[in-house]
């Protein structure tokens, strides 16, 4: 029996044609659909049973890499790696060592889109809203790793084409892909990874061996990194902190741009409350839609509404094997009625919540490999939609919804607004 809806949600935009509802826990052959939210945490909080399967993780060749990037590793050394980018990444830092930069560019992003536009009104202008964002979260995260030597159009264009990628499916054998898109994935692939390498990634390792920053390539060398660690690392973070932070940007200002009594609430609220709205929104549109991990070991799923220490207890209501894929459905988690209430799929910012369930449901993840960079994901966020709210937006068309599956997300271009000048 399903436990959700089959037809559209009632305030969710994005919504992924034939994804298919179903139980709680859904078997196949050899991978588990969990939509669950007591057994997908189950699953993040747990370490050694099973290892990351998403963002083509299990194609990386780690045998080449000195150290396991922090998608991969777990344990004392995933730990280690993650205290270090919290560094960079805590709060605290966000807000006291870049918060003056971000807002800064995006004021640059948005006023260069603005004068470029041209046009015969003097006052008001259309901008491309997808193109700004992409711009902004690229120069934001780029400085923040290390980044910064190209052009950032021109980076910004190769991580759009590292994206490109041909459909899959890991539950499918060799992914539910021909041999031809295997062949088109490589060209998609390669091509831009070898540009974003001689680009981008050289010249700053170059650059950091001279003379350190605080960037996280700087700490990947006092770490003893490779230089194909390092690349794997920023291509980890550039598809995580830039690519993605794009989407929540352009949905966020797509639901408040919808809504003026929620527009005015980002306008006037506190930064606690502007918080609150955010989370509530990538909670109903999560932009990672599918985690993935791959079994170890035996693994104990609870039932729904259960909590993880019941399945780990000894009552669970399936038990994964070794080898099977672990697919958790974000998108359904996120509306798990045992957790979010019968409303679940309708944005209520602020809403009641067990004790321990983030407002924000699982769309940052949870656990050891829960994301390090939501502060800055909310941060830049905010100040886009603040940016926006001062210009007197108006939505002139919503935007065309796509979805890919290298990040298992929706992808939304097309969308415009007119501002003031």
């Amino acid at each position: 029996m399903s436990m959700h809806r089959s037809g559209p949600s009632a305030d969710r935009r994005a919504e992924r044609p034939g994804e298919p509802s179903g139980p709680p826990l859904e078997h196949g052959d050899g991978f588990w659909r969990i939509r669950s939210d007591g057994a997908a945490r189950a699953v993040l909080h747990r370490r050694s049973p099973t290892a990351q399967a998403g963002f083509a993780a299990e194609m990386i060749p780690s045998r080449f890499l000195r150290s396991h990037p922090i998608l991969l590793s777990d344990g004392e050394r995933h730990d280690a790696q993650r205290r270090a980018v919290g560094s960079l990444l805590a709060p605290g830092t966000i807000d006291a060592g870049h918060q003056d930069m971000l807002e800064r560019t995006v004021e640059r992003q948005l006023q260069e889109a603005l004068d470029q536009t041209g046009g015969i009104d003097p006052l008001r202008a259309e901008i491309a809203l997808d193109e700004v964002a992409l711009l902004i979260s690229v120069e934001v995260t780029r400085r923040i790793v290390g980044l910064t030597h190209a052009p950032l159009p021109e980076m910004a264009a190769r991580l759009e084409r590292f994206m490109d990628q041909p459909p899959m499916d890991l539950t499918r054998p060799r992914w539910g892909r021909t041999r031809r898109q295997w062949a088109q994935a490589a060209v998609n692939g390669l091509g831009p990874l070898a540009a974003f390498w001689h680009h981008d990634v050289r010249p700053a390792l170059r650059a950091r061996r001279a003379e350190r920053r605080d960037d996280l390539i700087s700490q990947l060398l006092d770490q003893g990194c490779s230089a194909a660690d390092v690349l794997v690392e920023c291509v980890t973070y550039a598809t995580a902190g830039m690519i993605t932070t794009r989407e929540f940007m352009v949905v966020s200002a797509w639901h408040v741009l919808e809504r003026p009594a929620l527009a005015a609430r980002m306008r006037l609220g506190s930064r606690e409350e502007r918080f609150a709205i955010l989370r509530e929104i990538i909670r109903l549109e999560p932009v990672v839609g599918h985690l993935l991990r791959r079994a170890r070991a035996e693994v104990a799923l609870p039932a729904s509404g259960d909590s993880a220490d019941a399945a780990q207890a000894g009552c669970p209501a399936a038990t994964a094997q070794a080898g099977e894929l672990l697919d958790l459905c974000i998108r359904d988690t996120n509306t798990d009625p045992a957790v979010y209430g019968q409303d679940a799929d309708c944005l209520r910012p602020s809403r009641d919540l067990p004790r321990g369930i983030s407002p924000a449901g699982l769309s940052f993840g949870a656990g050891p490999h829960r994301c390090p960079g939501e502060h800055l994901a909310l941060a830049e966020t905010d100040a886009l939609l603040r940016a926006l709210l001062r210009r007197s937006p108006v939505l002139v068309s919503p935007p065309d919804v796509d979805w890919e599956d290298l990040a298992a997300g929706y992808v939304l271009r097309g969308m415009r607004v007119e501002l003031s000048r």
